[in-house]
């Protein structure tokens, strides 16, 4: 069956982010189930979700709440037009979402992530030409940024693997240079960046007057590497651009809802932007939803009599799916509930210190940097060594051991379920560890 399955597969289907001709000799997974953070295969072997299937599964797979409160949903009815209509779920959600922050208390939905970076980015641009602000038609955004895979956030994306066959495609984007990074709360430079400050100071200057927007993936650079930066570079970022009348867009598509211990990254800086783009998390990954949260300010730039041709038209099909709104309201309300975030504070230190003795055991691991729930590293290559897939050989391998952990490059990760058990991590280590010293070998 699992055969005729693969050949069923790879027959018809292109699989997203990766090279097709891989899958001749690393097929891919035949899923049967999934429970926790584990992933059941049709052998009935399991295999730990090591990335919680694409930075989705905040919560593991299958909580028993999310599928109450879909399947209640699905008797009442699963997807009305959003345009000129509401209903009791999507209000309930917004409101939740707008108690979150001081000052973003209004909500604008999508299906996905990177139609939530175009949103924010449209609405920036678009506010701009209402309020006669003619010359602010420029963004930035840094240097390894990720912001998604359409038009305008692969724009924002500094990562060449991803943008270079689209350059005529793209719109211009500066990225900021001179990023103080760290390897965790504890470094130095999380509290205070200011010997990278006044370089990064200088570059904004020059484009201040033709800025509308700036947006950042807050504290966390995810595809760029699991990288981690400064919370006080964030922070005077901020400050700067409030100085200058520029919006902060902060992308919180992988770090909302508490894969850093907080609600949101930015909160770790003790800042608010002007807009927030959340995926991900904000359905623990069962159902496709995505929103902007902004700015009364911003709302009531738009708010106007239709003939005065300020209103923000863009729209999904699926805006405000309900089946989506329950997941997500259930979800927000367990976040509490079960205290997920002191449960992420509490795992911090523990995935540190087990990726710490992967490092130790195999010697093949440096430049260590986690937060929340979120660790990574690179591999100790050779010059020659860093032109091949040693993170993709060593990905294979922990499948094999039963622990599906898709890395970036070269670079090792864990960004596992936030309720992941003690024990599942202590295997996830020394699954790691066996692989990359196979790998080696």
């Amino acid at each position: 069956m699992t055969n005729t399955i693969l050949e069923r597969d790879l027959k018809h289907i292109w699989h997203p982010c990766g090279q097709m001709k891989d899958y001749a000799s690393f097929k891919p997974l035949v899923i049967k189930s999934a429970h926790g953070s584990y992933i059941k295969l049709t052998d009935n072997s399991k295999v730990i979700d090591a990335t919680s299937s694409w930075w989705c599964k905040n919560l593991g797979h299958a909580h028993p709440r999310l599928k109450v409160a879909l399947l209640k949903q699905t008797n009442k009815f699963e997807h009305v037009i959003f345009a000129n209509t509401t209903n009791k779920i999507i209000v309930e959600l917004s409101e939740k979402l707008a108690s979150l922050t001081k000052s973003l208390d209004k909500v604008f939905y999508a299906s996905e992530g990177s139609s939530a970076v175009e949103i924010a980015i449209k609405m920036s641009l678009h506010s701009r030409k209402i309020t006669a602000e003619k010359n602010r038609i420029k963004f930035m955004a840094l240097r390894n940024s990720y912001h998604g895979e359409t038009g305008l956030a692969l724009s924002a994306t500094d990562i060449d693997l991803y943008c270079k066959p689209y350059t005529e495609l793209l719109i211009p984007f500066h990225f900021i240079q001179n990023i103080p990074y760290v390897h965790s709360k504890s470094d130095a430079l999380w509290q205070d960046c200011s010997k990278y400050w006044s370089e990064v100071l200088a570059e904004l200057n020059i484009h201040k007057d033709k800025l509308t927007a700036i947006i950042v993936e807050p504290i966390v650079q995810g595809a760029g590497g699991m990288l981690i930066y400064s919370q006080d570079f964030l922070k005077r970022l901020r400050i700067w651009t409030k100085k200058h009348n520029i919006h902060l867009i902060a992308d919180e598509i992988m770090t909302g809802f508490g894969r850093t211990g907080t609600s949101f990254a930015f909160q770790h800086a003790n800042i608010e932007p002007d807009f927030v783009c959340i995926a991900k998390g904000l359905t623990a990954g069962w159902l496709p939803m995505s929103a902007v949260l902004t700015t009364s300010n911003i709302y009531n730039i738009f708010y106007d009599d239709f003939a005065k041709n300020k209103s923000f038209l863009h729209s999904h099909t699926h805006s405000g799916n309900v089946l989506a709104a329950a997941v997500a309201l259930e979800n927000l309300k367990i976040l509490e509930e079960e205290n997920i975030y002191d449960q992420v504070n509490k795992t911090e230190p523990l995935l540190y210190n087990l990726m710490l003795d992967v490092s130790n055991e195999t010697k093949r691991l440096q430049n260590i940097r986690h937060i929340g729930a979120i660790v990574a590293a690179d591999l100790v290559l050779s010059k020659q060594q860093k032109h091949q897939r040693y993170g993709y050989k060593i990905f294979q391998e922990a499948t094999k051991l039963g622990a599906f952990m898709r890395p970036l490059g070269n670079t090792i990760y864990w960004l596992p379920p936030l309720n992941i058990k003690q024990s599942t991590l202590m295997h996830l280590s020394e699954i790691t560890s066996r692989a990359i010293n196979e790998v080696f070998a």
